[in-house]
């Protein structure tokens, strides 16, 4: 077997982890059809327009990236490498880097613990990100934090949060210190539609509207908590309406377009650098895999989750560009396979990295360093 036929194997086994063990039942759902799909690739296409083509294909390239980084990260879970919770990003890309390319370098980046794909479109090396989930000294937060904690301050990428919804106030609080700096900074806050229901989501929007700060909330509605249904835990599950209620800006998009993610980031943006605006997002999205990998997924359909494989983000942008003559299906692959390479390192790096220093323990904690064995 050839080695591109083993990683094509390799990503539908992944892949189809998540509808193996769904109820077989279908049940009503207002998921994308074939109609719909191709409604969405003509939004695309009109967007296309005025981009260029390194653009066009660099969000290609990072979501492709997102893409082959968590499959393998999925296989080495299996294999026992990576330890702790996974939470894979697999069929969320679009929102991370469509969001992400439209702020620059030094703006704010907080999110919450599946965090994987943003912590790489925000700049961090695959290499740094690996390591961390193998637990090894080169990760990025020294093999301490694993999945759930990844951390770089020099692309202003802060957290990785395993809270429930606790990274929003302090986003809040980091897009009220650019303010108070005199900054045109933005923080990029993301979080899942469960968050809404914690008292911190409504407490930040009300005080980044009262004042004035340049924080934008992405909510990533992926339509499950855990194993629960958005329809069975929110009374109002038209979420982008919930910023009504604190005369913030609210915009629903659809998140498996990556075009149509950067636009409404971008228009957030400006709002957030001009006037020190807040907006909030409802990215509408869905992940294929379960809420970890320790879910099974018995609480969704096998045809619930083809339905919204159909309108996979990677394969939507994908068919847009070969039929935009934007790229063919040789440069395509092209990229694939260097991506496959770029990942294939990121993974022997983790493995041939050393384990922390048990004194590491006691580094990063408080301000103040701990000394053990110190007398009193």
């Amino acid at each position: 077997m050839s080695r591109q036929t083993s990683d094509s194997a390799s990503r539908s086994e992944v892949q189809g982890r998540a509808a193996a063990a769904v109820i077989e039942a279908d049940q009503p759902a207002a998921a994308a059809t074939e109609e719909a799909t191709a409604a969405r690739k003509g939004e695309q296409k009109a967007r296309i327009k005025g981009l260029d083509r390194d653009t066009l294909i660099n969000l290609y390239y990072q979501m492709l990236l997102v893409r082959r980084f968590e499959e393998k990260s999925a296989e080495s879970y299996s294999m026992g490498k990576i330890g702790g919770f996974c939470h894979l990003y697999i069929g969320q890309e679009a929102v991370a880097i469509g969001a992400i390319s439209a702020i620059r370098r030094d703006d704010y980046v907080l999110t919450s613990y599946r965090e994987h794909g943003h912590a790489l479109a925000k700049g961090m090396s695959p290499e740094s990100v690996m390591a961390e989930l193998y637990g090894k000294a080169t990760g990025c937060s020294k093999g301490k934090g694993g999945s759930m904690h990844m951390f770089d301050k020099n692309v202003n990428f802060l957290g990785g949060h395993a809270i429930v919804g606790g990274q929003i106030p302090l986003a809040t609080g980091v897009a009220f210190a650019s303010k108070y700096q005199g900054t045109d900074q933005v923080t990029l806050c993301f979080f899942g539609e469960a968050a809404v229901n914690q008292g911190a989501f409504h407490e930040s929007l009300n005080m980044a509207q009262l004042w004035k700060l340049p924080c934008i909330y992405i909510c990533e509605n992926n339509q499950y908590g855990m194993g629960t249904s958005v329809e069975r835990a929110m009374s109002l599950q038209d979420i982008a309406q919930k910023a009504h209620g604190y005369e913030i800006t609210g915009e629903a998009v659809d998140g498996m377009d990556v075009l149509a993610v950067r636009e409404a980031t971008q228009r957030a943006v400006e709002r957030a650098r001009k006037d020190y605006l807040p907006t909030l997002l409802e990215v509408r999205t869905y992940r294929f895999m379960g809420h970890s990998m320790s879910d099974p997924g018995k609480y969704r359909t096998r045809a619930e989750i083809e339905r919204y494989q159909e309108r996979d983000p990677l394969k939507l942008f994908a068919a847009t560009l070969r039929e935009t003559d934007t790229a063919s299906e040789d440069e395509l692959a092209e990229l694939d396979k260097k991506v496959r390479e770029e990942v294939a390192q990121a993974l022997r790096f983790a493995d041939e990295s050393p384990e922390p220093d048990p004194k590491e323990l006691y580094t990063d904690i408080y301000a103040n360093p701990i000394t053990p064995n110190e007398a009193e």
